[in-house]
């Protein structure tokens, strides 16, 4: 088995409110794509909640007791204008970094060649000390720093390509040279940053806006031209991606119009990449994707190529 799935029940009790688009029925969606014959092979794993340290070394000790703290015992609080937390979320959001975490030590072990982090609230919003964008905690830059503190990585990359710029995982690695940070999104669109001028504390950040109506092919060219260059040039020991699935054509909160082979493709190449510079190494982790058909439609043609590229990897070992 070379490739994990990383799932966990808290990601359904993270109940937001009626006719938000970031709701529990993206990850039952999910969760029966992947349940059909063909993921049979899917080493299924448990997300364990990440531990307080863990949170630290991306937020402070005062914003995780606050978010710790907010959820009331009955309904909603809004932690921002689309932000919400009830009783279920703070564990979710545990889940959602933990898993990642988890994730990156499955592949630093040798357990599995890459793996996915199917879980919920998503992360790459969430700044150091503010959630916002259905975000809590920033899963992603969590794990890129536990490789880096705990694992005692040199290296490692982040490659976004949800259709909103990943502003939290900019602001929570803005400051670390050791991860390069490429993010490929929208603009003009929430959260509004994410400009070509922004390039981190040491220009280890790479942002690649592209306007409304970017297609397949337009997107695809960028990728081979600016991202896998990017990556090749940072020879990160880890690849992580904020796997949003949002610059779909059908999604209904952004305006690019990527079709399901599209992601089917860009597996194909970060897996390719990944095995050229880092041994296969490569852990994506949920993030956008709100047309429920698109999003696992896209989910499972992605995961299905990084099971091809996991178990052919295996092979020539």
């Amino acid at each position: 088995m070379t490739t994990a799935l990383f799932t966990h029940p808290a990601s359904l009790e993270h109940v937001t409110p009626d006719g938000h688009p970031e709701r529990v029925e993206r990850m039952l969606a999910i969760e029966r794509a992947l349940s059909a014959p063909a993921f049979d092979a899917l080493d299924r794993r448990s997300a364990p909640p990440a531990a307080r340290a863990d949170l630290l070394r991306c937020h402070p000790a005062g914003y995780v007791d606050r978010v710790a703290s907010a959820a009331p015992d009955q309904g909603w609080v809004a932690l921002d204008g689309d932000t919400h937390v009830m009783a279920g979320s703070y564990e979710a959001g545990l889940r959602a970094a933990g898993g990642a975490i988890a994730a990156v030590d499955a592949v630093l072990d040798g357990d599995v060649t890459n793996a996915f982090c199917a879980l919920r609230p998503p992360g790459h919003h969430a700044e150091r000390a503010t959630a916002m964008g259905f975000c809590l905690f920033g899963s992603v830059a969590i794990a890129a720093k536990h490789a880096l503190e705990a694992r005692g990585l040199s290296r490692v990359a982040v490659v976004d390509f949800d259709v909103h710029h990943g502003n939290g995982t900019q602001d929570l690695l803005w400051e670390e040279a050791r991860a390069t940070f490429i993010s490929t999104h929208q603009s003009p669109l929430y959260p509004g940053t994410g400009m070509r001028n922004e390039r981190g504390a040491h220009g280890q950040i790479l942002n690649l806006p592209l306007p409304p109506g970017t297609d397949g092919t337009a997107y695809r060219a960028i990728f081979e031209e600016r991202v896998l260059p990017a990556l090749l040039q940072a020879r990160p020991e880890l690849i992580l991606v904020s796997a949003g699935f949002d610059a779909h054509a059908a999604d209904p909160l952004a305006q690019m119009a990527l079709g399901t082979e599209d992601f089917a493709w860009i597996a194909e190449r970060l897996c390719h990449v990944a095995s050229d510079i880092c041994a296969g190494r490569l852990v994506s982790v949920l993030e956008g994707g709100y047309d429920l058909t698109a999003l696992s439609e896209s989910v499972t043609a992605y995961v299905a190529v990084m099971m091809a590229r996991g178990q052919e990897r295996q092979g020539n070992d």
